[in-house]
């Protein structure tokens, strides 16, 4: 069994920041648990905005606070993202989040992230493995 917090994981090596600036993110279960997801808390920043494509992932995100716009790049259709709202990357769309009012939302990524990943210039995250 593995208890541990959000809070517990601040400032170590699972609380990522962007190289973008545009997020942070607390990943509290990640590959190395080896139960086939990862889970994180994630917040993105009122006045920005990401573009991302999970090419390599499926990513359920559910908003707990805060106002995001999503756009699916591939079909030009936006959402409003408030409190209580889940969004699934089921077809590894391509999306874009604008964020109204800084976004806090938990994720769950199928195959599970390792902590290192970060978005490259087509908004993917790599596929990495955990080092045997």
């Amino acid at each position: 069994m593995i208890v541990r917090s959000f809070k517990e994981i601040e400032g170590t090596d699972r609380h990522v920041k962007s190289a973008s600036g545009t997020w942070e993110s607390k990943r509290i279960v990640l590959a190395k648990e080896k139960v086939g997801f990862s889970l994180h808390e994630t917040v993105l920043y009122a006045g920005t905005e990401t573009s991302m494509w999970y090419a390599n992932h499926i990513e359920a995100v559910v908003c707990v606070e805060g106002e995001a716009e999503l756009t699916d790049r591939e079909t030009g259709k936006s959402y409003t993202i408030t409190p209580g709202t889940m969004y699934l990357l089921d077809g590894h769309e391509k999306h874009t989040l604008r964020i109204k009012k800084d976004f806090r939302c938990l994720c769950v990524f199928n195959p599970p992230v390792t902590g290192r990943e970060d978005h490259d210039e087509n908004g993917v995250y790599p596929l990495l493995t955990e080092e045997v």
